[in-house]
């Protein structure tokens, strides 16, 4: 027989199985026999008469179901020890194995000391052991018991998860035993939900048929197998197309998937039922597995969701509603858009923030966290929808409180609902700025760790440095440009975007000075990095942003006057490069923005190599290069700006006014309008 090792605390010790009817030579702990303790069978666990230790095992197991301090009593004296020695050991007789199982099952049951009492001594490779056990009608309810405590213990959150679902055998058999007992089956499907933690185990319990098994248990007369069974193939399923695909298609005793689903959400049916069903079909429509315009999601699962968002439902079944609501509408403008009428919904979610006060802390961040989320999704794309949103009362307060939330979860949430608000340009003028919302965004962004809540709240703050808002004057006194010159150097992606579209909204007709500080603040080096981002989108901000710098003629002159050069020698870059047309096509206005400025003009004129592209992108097949190019020539050859006769000259010279001539016969009326305005510059035209 191999050698059993378990964790004590932190030290590895060796078990050593001891069968029944083995001298016991290992210290007993021990036991006072005061008849009022009550607990005289503790020795008898340690006998090798086989009935004696049957008899104390039962009388133990009486004893730590249901009460806590008898299973502290239990870890207190190392009788776990003892316990784990007898399901270990393959000799003992099975009725025994049975008994210490259920016991250590109990002990699972108990405080968070107990269940790490358990895992310190490495139970689950035992546990798992008696999963695996085959034979007679005793050797089932071994297995039964074996995963009833394997199923508390990785439902504590306590134990290690994720590896079991990683073993195919393992896996297969767990779904063969699914024909066994009721007890068995809510079991496994607990399991499963624990153990499936990453894509490649969602693949590999579909593989095996996890989905038919499931689709199975959920036409099982018992509402207790139905409800793990929906926690299962919801797990199963999210975010997961290839295996939604499949439970789409799956069907059990004529009737599909879809079909059963839509069936536990009727309104007789217990509401946690009606709720984990919305919840599969909301993840099968995220998944692209049902479409938006099904009934099934259009108006059923919806249909419920709202419904279920009831101030007369119970507080932990309004949160989960909410949450799986802005799950459901997210990405889909009609289905925002017919939430937003559903049952009251705007007026019961709002009711959330109410209710929260009422409830213990936990729940009190579930719901508010639940009713930022359905808000920030149902407001993402429609005006009017953000409006009805906006003014319902008390919300800003909630969601300037939120933003200062002790809950992580709170927190992120209300920057993702203000984010979906502030794309509103009217809230964006008055009601941000009546509540000062950017005070604690910007005080999120300056000390949050998290990078999802520093990627919604500079996203959030892009749309609050707009032009237009009141907001931008006291956001840039907090520091925002070196904070955002901050998030152009950050390795993730999205950060790089929001620092640079942020500068981009900043710079946008703002004053000289402003300019200058993010020039100076982000450097021509790190606009060159940012120049050959390998994120098209980093790239394209950053060229706007250069646009937004160049603008209004005694900015052009002064800002090329200090980094001329540079700015030159970014543009050939990209004009140079193996970029899209849509690209270039921003480079060539940041040139036709240099040529509008006074003396910024020569930067142009003094090189030859510019002209020549300017000149070949006149004739390029993609007509937005033609235009933006020609727009560039006509600033240059304006001619009621000084030194205009000469750059004339010089770029008829270059044959840029026959290269006009020829394209005045265009049919694309854009181009015919930026030539006609072209040639009526030149002097002799």
């Amino acid at each position: 027989m191999g050698q059993i090792l378990a964790y004590r605390g932190d030290v590895l010790v060796q078990l050593v199985p001891l069968p029944l009817g083995q001298t016991l030579h290992t210290k007993q702990p021990s036991f006072r026999q005061d008849p009022n303790n009550g607990r005289p069978y503790i020795e008898e666990i340690y006998s090798t008469d086989e009935a004696k230790c049957l008899h104390a095992l039962i009388c133990l197991k009486n004893a730590v179901i249901g009460s806590n301090r008898q299973k502290g009593f239990v870890v207190q004296h190392g009788v776990i020890s003892r316990l784990i020695q007898i399901i270990s050991c393959d000799s003992s007789p099975v009725s025994v194995r049975i008994e210490a199982t259920i016991i250590l099952g109990s002990i699972a049951k108990g405080t968070d000391e107990h269940v790490k009492a358990l895992v310190d001594m490495n139970i689950i490779p035992l546990l798992v052991k008696g999963v695996l056990e085959d034979g007679d009608e005793s050797s089932a309810r071994l297995v039964e018991a074996s995963l009833c405590c394997l199923r508390t213990l990785l439902q504590s959150g306590l134990a290690p998860t994720g590896t079991l679902a990683q073993d195919s055998d393992f896996v297969q058999h767990l779904l063969a035993l699914l024909r066994a007992s009721i007890t068995s089956q809510m079991a496994i499907a607990t399991i499963l939900t624990a153990e499936c933690k990453t894509p490649e185990c969602q693949d590999l319990l579909s593989a095996h048929g996890a989905v038919y098994s499931l689709t199975a248990l959920l036409c099982s007369p018992h509402r207790k197998v139905q409800m793990p069974a929906l926690s299962c193939l919801a797990k199963i399923i999210f975010q997961n197309r290839g295996v939604a695909l499949a439970a789409a298609s799956a069907s059990f005793g004529g009737r599909p998937l879809p079909d059963i689903l839509t069936s536990l959400m009727a309104q007789d049916m217990p509401k946690g039922m009606q709720l984990s069903a919305a919840r599969c079909l909301t993840y099968l429509h995220r998944a692209g597995a049902l479409s938006a315009s099904d009934d099934i999601i259009k108006g059923k699962t919806l249909s419920c969701l709202t419904r279920l968002c009831d101030k007369n439902h119970d507080n932990g079944i309004k949160a989960i509603a909410a949450e799986t609501l802005g799950y459901l509408t997210e990405v889909d403008m009609i289905l925002q858009k017919d939430a937003s009428i559903l049952n009251h919904l705007i007026t019961n979610l709002a009711m959330y923030f109410k209710y929260a006060m009422e409830e213990v802390p936990p729940l009190q961040a579930q719901l508010r966290q639940a009713a930022f989320r359905a808000f920030a999704s149902l407001g993402a794309n429609d005006e009017d929808i953000r409006k009805k949103i906006i003014e319902t009362e008390g919300l800003m307060d909630h969601i300037v409180c939120g933003l200062q939330d002790s809950s992580p979860g709170v927190r992120l949430a209300a920057i993702r609902c203000l984010h979906s608000l502030s794309r509103s340009v009217q809230q964006l003028r008055t009601t941000f700025q009546d509540h000062l919302v950017w005070k604690p965004l910007m005080n999120l962004l300056k000390h949050a760790s998290d990078d999802d809540v520093v990627t919604v709240a500079s996203s959030t703050l892009c749309n609050l440095l707009l032009e237009f808002s009141p907001s931008k004057e006291p956001i840039l006194e907090l520091g925002a440009i070196d904070l955002l010159c901050g998030l152009t150097r950050r390795k993730e992606a999205a950060l790089r975007l929001n620092g640079i579209w942020a500068l981009m909204n900043m710079a946008f007709q703002a004053e000289q000075k402003i300019k200058s500080q993010i020039l100076k603040a982000l450097g021509t080096e790190q606009i060159f990095r940012l120049l050959s981002d390998p994120e098209v989108n980093v790239l394209m901000k950053t060229l706007g942003l250069l646009r937004n710098l160049l603008s209004t003629k005694p900015h052009i002159d002064q800002i090329m006057n200090l980094h001329g050069i540079q700015i030159m020698q970014a543009v050939i870059l990209i004009l140079e490069g193996n970029h899209s047309a849509e690209v270039k096509e921003q480079a060539l206005c940041i040139l036709a923005n240099i040529a509008d400025g006074d003396s910024a003009k020569d930067f142009i004129m003094t090189n030859e190599d510019v002209l020549k592209k300017l000149a070949s992108y006149m004739m390029h097949s993609s007509v937005k290069l033609q235009v933006a190019a020609i727009f560039c020539v006509s600033n240059l050859v304006w001619k009621e700006e000084n030194g205009a006769l000469e750059r004339q000259a010089r770029l008829k010279e270059m044959g840029v006014h026959k290269l006009l001539q020829q394209l005045i016969n265009t049919s694309d009326t854009l181009l015919f309008d930026k030539v006609k305005t072209a040639m009526t510059q030149f002097s002799d035209s």
